[in-house]
């Protein structure tokens, strides 16, 4: 049996992985680099070591520093999680050599669904439908395609192309970002189903030659081609329930599957099924699947990796429903570029349970108050799942959990995940792949432009509070007592939109005589774009109580409760309809240096990988000047307007940090 087990990852995966072992007595190993030396997966485990740097190609993916701390550790197996070198039959074969237990498929069914074009011929020579692909470009026969990375998933390595003119450079962009990811930069291209599904299902294999279907999830809500909402069972037609899950067992006997292993295939609108991939690890997205079914499929991957047959032999049954979605720090404002920083609070009402299949609200977080979120791994923070009798209970209870969570420090996608549980089609189970190209109304952010005010409102009466809580002396005096009753207090803020203003006076008895806001926040689109302004709207307010962290005001006779948390200049307010970020201005603003007319500046840290330009070129909006890379991604900054290239500062393999200058573009040549 399994006494001491190395878990090969990080973040929600590891913790993951440790909650089981907790559970079945098994000594847990952490290893981890040092950007990830403080994160909750290392306190967590009973040991831990450290892979010296920060990048995955320093640490994660490095088969021999995760062997030696294996052997270090004294431990006598490894759980690779998923990514890094969760499908690298390499490791497997490393692992099983040096006389450790693999908790995973065999190497030998690893390689053969790894290489995806090796799979495809595999399987459509068993007769499961595929659809047309090729190796090379010049090969393509018709349009549209998907350029998909031949190793990993995740979305990581995709392009859609919809002509023959961008696909070179689809193709040699999916080569960088595969490379960076899996370490392997081998693509192929597929042909690009409009309005398909993405479904897929969870197999399982034991040793003694059982494979079972534990059901089918549907992942159709996808940006970027990453699934974003996942969702058991998937709502199908009987007859395809079945003949996916046929497919999927027989998927699994081609390969003698051992282990936790997911089959995908794209469900066209014709009821056409096409195998896509199999991937040979634990998914993301396995968390909805024990909830419907009861099992704790890392318990069953333990169990199986210990020569113990399965305890089912057939497909469960689905209880209930569940619904899962990725929370991860991407910026709305800026494109849902992926975000770093420090998160403040990390706070979700009404969580049931954590990492274990569990009735009601699940969490499987990487992250707590507190944490870093580092340039150096992908944006997802964690997993938030809802279990409810009905697929309708399931998604009103997760958008409300996500609506009245408290996430601050870092912007996130969680506006996205509340707008999309909540739309007409998703609630229809009606939902395809390209479900957020057709919606731009759930890219707007849950705090309308008129509701913007009262929240900055109520960050100005906390501030006020919060600053007479502290006084050493004169604490006592109502807010803003003046001798001159008339002048209003001041507090200036930097919001979504710009520089708002809010300006406020109370009487002798401590009332607000009156307040405004000026001037009006525009909403943000889905591409960071504002989206109107106007005027302030000042409707009848009456404060009902102000502290520093809870301001309730009367809002033309309706309560409105806010919760407000301050970190230095940072104030963050959550209300009863959305959350707002604003940062305090400083009465005397010090001076500031003026960037130059045209600068781009770098989103987030990262690293140029490529310069597309010259300086003195001349360029029009929207051509790509450079690329930038970062979270495991690469980033196009194009130009902005029509003009001339006046510096290119970072040249390629250039590192630099938030707000750095990465090209000038102007009307007219410099020289």
């Amino acid at each position: 049996m399994i006494q001491r087990l190395l878990v090969a990852n990080r973040g929600e995966i590891a913790r993951r992985i440790f909650a089981t072992c907790r559970a079945l007595g098994v000594t847990t190993v952490a290893v981890h680099s040092d950007a990830d030396a403080d994160a909750p997966f290392v306190a967590e485990a009973d040991l831990a070591v450290r892979l010296p740097g920060n990048t995955p190609a320093e640490t994660y993916l490095r088969i021999d520093l995760v062997l030696d701390a294996a052997r270090r550790a004294g431990a006598d197996a490894v759980h690779p999680g998923y990514g890094f070198l969760a499908e690298n039959a390499d490791f497997a074969a490393a692992v099983t050599d040096a006389g450790l237990t693999w908790v995973g498929p065999p190497a030998k069914a690893i390689a053969a669904m790894g290489d995806k074009m090796a799979a495809k011929a595999l399987l459509a020579d068993a007769g499961v439908p595929m659809l047309p692909t090729w190796t090379e470009a010049d090969q393509v026969t018709g349009f549209p395609v998907l350029v998909k990375a031949a190793a990993g998933g995740g979305g990581r390595g995709m392009r859609v192309v919809r002509d023959a003119a961008g696909l070179a450079e689809a193709v040699a962009g999916a080569r960088r970002e595969a490379a960076a990811a899996f370490g392997d930069g081998t693509v192929f291209i597929e042909r690009y189903v409009e309005r398909g599904r993405h479904v897929e299902v969870q197999i399982f294999g034991d040793t003694h030659g059982t494979v079972v279907a534990l059901g089918v999830r549907d992942c159709s809500i996808q940006r970027r081609h990453q699934k974003i909402v996942e969702e058991a069972p998937g709502v199908l037609p009987p007859e395809v329930r079945e003949r996916l899950h046929e497919a999927a067992v027989a998927a699994g006997r081609a390969v003698d599957y051992v282990g936790a292993g997911t089959v995908e295939f794209l469900l066209a609108p014709d009821g056409e099924v096409h195998f896509l991939e199999m991937n040979t690890r634990l998914q993301v997205e396995h968390p909805v699947t024990e909830a419907v079914t009861g099992w704790d499929l890392v318990r069953l991957q333990l169990l199986v990796a210990e020569g113990e047959p399965l305890p089912l032999t057939a497909t469960p049954p689905a209880d209930g429903h569940a619904i899962e979605v990725r929370l991860c720090a991407e910026d709305p404002a800026q494109g849902f570029r992926p975000a770093t920083g420090t998160l403040h609070r990390f706070a979700i009402p009404g969580v049931a349970g954590e990492f274990t299949p569990t009735k009601g609200l699940r969490l499987d977080s990487g992250v707590v108050d507190g944490s870093a979120v580092s340039v150096h791994y992908d944006s997802m923070l964690a997993k938030l799942v809802a279990w409810a009798p009905t697929r309708a209970e399931a998604a009103r209870a997760l958008a409300g959990a996500l609506a009245r969570a408290e996430l601050h420090g870092v912007a996130t996608n969680r506006d996205l995940l509340v707008r999309v549980l909540r739309s007409r089609e998703f609630g229809a189970a009606e939902a395809d792949t390209s479900f957020l190209e057709r919606h731009d109304e759930v890219f707007a952010p849950l705090l309308a432009a008129d509701q913007l005010p009262l929240a900055a409102l109520a960050a100005s009466l906390a501030g006020a509070a919060g600053r007479r809580a502290a006084a050493p002396v004169l604490g006592g005096l109502p807010s803003g007592w003046r001798n001159v009753p008339a002048f209003p207090q001041v507090t200036r803020f930097a919001g979504p939109d710009g520089e708002i203003e809010v300006r406020y006076r109370l009487d002798r008895t401590g009332a607000l005589a009156d307040w405004s806001v000026s001037p009006a926040p525009a909403s943000t689109g889905r591409d960071g774009s504002a989206a109107g302004g106007g005027d302030a709207v000042t409707p009848d307010v009456t404060v009902v109580e102000a502290a520093p962290d809870r301001v309730v005001l009367d809002v033309d006779g309706t309560r409105r409760a806010f919760r407000v948390h301050r970190v230095g200049s940072e104030v963050f307010v959550d209300g009863p309809d959305g959350a707002a970020s604003l940062t305090e201005l400083p009465r005397f603003p010090l001076p500031t240096a003026e960037l130059a007319a045209g600068s781009l500046l770098a989103p987030l840290p990262g690293a140029v990988t490529r310069v597309h330009v010259e300086v003195g070129q001349r360029v029009a909006a929207g051509d790509l000047l450079l690329t930038l890379e970062a979270m495991k991604l690469e980033h196009p900054v194009l130009a902005p307007t029509d003009g001339v290239v006046a510096e290119l500062p970072v040249p390629a393999g250039g590192q630099v940090d938030t707000g750095a200058v990465l090209a000038v573009v102007t009307e007219e040549d410099p020289r």
